[in-house]
């Protein structure tokens, strides 16, 4: 190890080098202090602290940003080679039984995976792995990689549409669109038409950030068939279009899981849209340092075992 570079790292823990590991990739407190799931101003003590040990200001604001650095820019790649040995410690080949595990693992998902994976997951680990401990983490798009990259989570499950290599993907079910209205709706029996459908009032879902990103497609089709002044309500969240379709006489175009499923709890009634919608292929990711890890393994193979397999119609 270069100790010009960590002069005191006997006074430097673990997690105060991989917060400056992901401030390095954020270059930003706020997003730092979001991907590890801490406050912002925890995350500027543990920079005062480093800045300390490393006798270097290692980020100055620049604009509405933080740039790094001389120093901090050489810190970038021997601090990435020790987390990753750090870490491989942990991760020694080792026998890996969950009936015994009381291992905490961290899930990327979105709104609509709350629903879907967690009760099912929730179920099986009754079973398999009584004491393992499951922490659900909001998706965002523009950060999911780093995350995974980083440790702050163990899997992503959705739909990225683009990745960067280091991640590893199994694809788990592929399925398509149903739209909803409610049961007692007045005109129900019209909705399938393409002139009743187009006729109603609808609520959007805008795929933005929020892991919805194969959503862009499907979201590009409904706007361009749905004339603009029929869209009543614009969300970010497919849960939140079904309540708002549950509470009103609007229709929402949600996946077919949740139109089922979700819509079935709410008094929905779930149709097929007047138009082809493209299909969603959800997978779980993972970043390839973990992927020998036995405990990584383990949780992964129930994933697929849960939700690997044919999907509804729709």
């Amino acid at each position: 190890m270069n100790t010009m570079l960590f002069p005191d790292v006997a006074d430097v823990s673990f997690h105060q080098l991989r917060v400056l590991h992901v401030l390095l990739a954020e270059r930003s407190l706020t997003r730092a202090a979001t991907l590890i799931g801490s406050s912002q101003p925890a995350i500027s003590k543990v920079l005062s602290k480093l800045r300390l040990a490393f006798d270097d200001p290692l980020f100055v604001r620049v604009g509405a940003g933080m740039q790094p650095t001389p120093k901090a820019h050489a810190l970038a790649e021997p601090l990435r080679q020790l987390l990753a040995q750090a870490e491989a410690l942990g991760r020694l080949p080792a026998r890996f039984d969950p009936a015994s595990s009381t291992r905490q693992y961290r899930l990327l998902v979105s709104d609509v995976g709350v629903l879907r994976f967690l009760p099912p997951l929730m179920a099986a680990l009754a079973s398999q792995g009584p004491q393992v401990r499951l922490v659900a983490l909001p998706l965002d798009m523009r950060q999911f990689q780093t995350q995974l990259e980083t440790g702050v989570a163990d899997i992503a499950l959705g739909t990225f549409p683009r990745t960067t290599e280091g991640l590893r993907r199994q694809r788990l079910y592929s399925e398509g669109y149903l739209s909803v209205a409610r049961a007692d709706h007045p005109r129900l029996a019209e909705l399938a038409s393409r002139a009743g459908f187009l006729a109603e009032r609808h609520v959007m879902v805008a795929a933005a950030h929020t892991g919805h990103g194969a959503h862009v497609m499907a979201e590009q089709v409904l706007t361009a068939e749905i004339p603009a002044d029929r869209i009543a309500l614009s969300v970010p969240s497919f849960v939140g279009a079904a309540l708002a379709a549950a509470r009103s006489e609007a229709i929402a175009t949600l996946p077919a899981r949740l139109a089922r499923d979700f819509g079935g709890e709410l008094g929905l009634a779930a149709f097929r849209p007047p138009f082809a919608l493209p299909r969603i292929d959800v997978a779980q990711y993972w970043h390839e340092r973990y992927h020998h890890d036995a405990g990584h393994q383990w949780l992964r193979r129930l994933v697929h075992r849960t939700f690997g397999g044919p999907a509804p119609a729709g």
